[in-house]
């Protein structure tokens, strides 16, 4: 038997001032070194990337002149983490169950018990998962299933990102570096977004947990989106020398080929989107809000179009990137933060989020009812 769970309280948290996406390439540093023709090209990627990921403004988790960091992944979370316990009206002590997701981590002990003890909670339940842009779903995925089937009753749900300590210039080996590894600097950003799940209608902010899917569909596809790190430690010095520290994503002709196209027809985020209205029995006609956790705009566009097809019209898309940026993992909380905080929405109406990521193809998405205000 299940129960139902709500939504009790989101929160997010940019690190620094805005700054423009024309200053990135300043403020992330130029990397010294760098041949000629990547110097070039680098300069002229500012401009296109601008237009490709219609981002206008970007967050940082470091000082630009000092460039010693100001936050990470841990403080980010707390801070995060605080408004969603006040609007949920939870002290972090009534939390028995914390779930945290990040793109990956090599840190030891974990960051979901750093979390836990930096908020003060000296017993709970805790999970922490890494898998990319799903990783914050998949947390979401495992507090839902939690508190449907009785085993928690309050659930913390966190992601945080710190990309920009992988977009530094000091971070590069600049003998090694190619224009997959120069292409993140151009829309990644730092940043934290929490949830708070419950079992208790009367803490609900409106909203209920009707559905939350995950599924990998990248068993015969290859990576997009990478280090090339064994899974095995090395020589740090080793892993510099061999340039396989650096985060990469392969950009030419990959982001409009058959990579992203179902063998019968519709885009791979398209046919997951679905396959989760399906089995989840989901109206599209009542979606009043759809996050689409991607960053690039035509692909937005194409998707958009996809869904149209199936009743989920344009006017649907809820993105808020221009003045957020793109953190990855934690914007599916960022902007649900934003849902919550502004949105008009009807009693009946759904709010669908759903992610593609690309380092191999995992997808990811929840469904929530609005039941009005509490």
């Amino acid at each position: 038997m299940s129960r139902p769970v709500y939504l009790a309280g989101t929160g997010s948290y940019l690190p620094g001032a805005p700054i423009a996406h024309e200053a990135i390439a300043e403020v992330l540093g130029n990397i010294v070194g760098l041949p000629e023709r990547l110097r070039r090209w680098s300069e002229q990627a500012s401009r296109l990337m601008q237009e490709l990921v219609d981002i206008d403004v970007v967050h940082y988790a470091f000082d630009p002149v000092t460039r010693q960091p100001t936050d990470d992944n841990v403080t980010m979370s707390v801070k995060a983490a605080h408004p969603a316990l006040a609007m949920a009206g939870l002290a972090p002590e009534e939390i028995d169950l914390l779930c945290y997701g990040s793109a990956h981590q090599d840190q030891m002990p974990t960051a979901s018990v750093r979390i836990q003890e930096a908020l003060g909670i000296e017993r709970c339940d805790e999970l922490g998962i890494h898998a990319n842009c799903t990783s914050a779903y998949k947390a979401l995925y495992l507090a839902h299933q939690l508190i449907a089937h009785g085993r928690n009753d309050n659930a913390l749900v966190l992601s945080a990102s710190t990309s920009s300590s992988e977009l530094r210039a000091e971070y590069y080996n600049p003998a090694l570096v190619d224009k997959e590894a120069l292409f993140l600097r151009w829309f990644l950003s730092d940043g934290a977004g929490a949830a708070v799940l419950t079992s208790a209608p009367a803490r609900s902010v409106g909203l209920e947990l009707e559905a939350s899917y995950i599924e990998s569909v990248g068993g015969k596809r290859p990576s997009l989106m990478f280090n090339e790190r064994p899974a095995y430690w090395l020589n740090p010095r080793e892993e510099y020398e061999r340039g396989l520290h650096h985060l990469r994503q392969r950009f030419r002709n990959a982001l409009s080929s058959g990579l992203f196209r179902e063998p019968d027809g519709g885009s791979v985020f398209f046919n997951g989107l679905k396959r989760m209205i399906a089995r989840e029995r989901i109206p599209v006609e009542r979606v009043r809000i759809l996050q689409v956790n991607m960053p690039t705009k035509h692909i937005i566009d194409s998707i958009m179009d996809e869904c149209a097809t199936i009743g989920i019209p344009r006017s649907a898309l809820f993105t808020r990137l221009d003045r957020l940026g793109y953190c990855g993992p934690p914007m599916v909380f960022i902007c649900l933060d934003e849902v919550v905080r502004t949105a008009e929405l009807e009693p009946g109406d759904r709010v669908l989020s759903f992610v593609t990521e690309v380092s191999k193809f995992m997808q990811a998405g929840y469904s929530m009812k609005y039941a009005g205000k509490r």
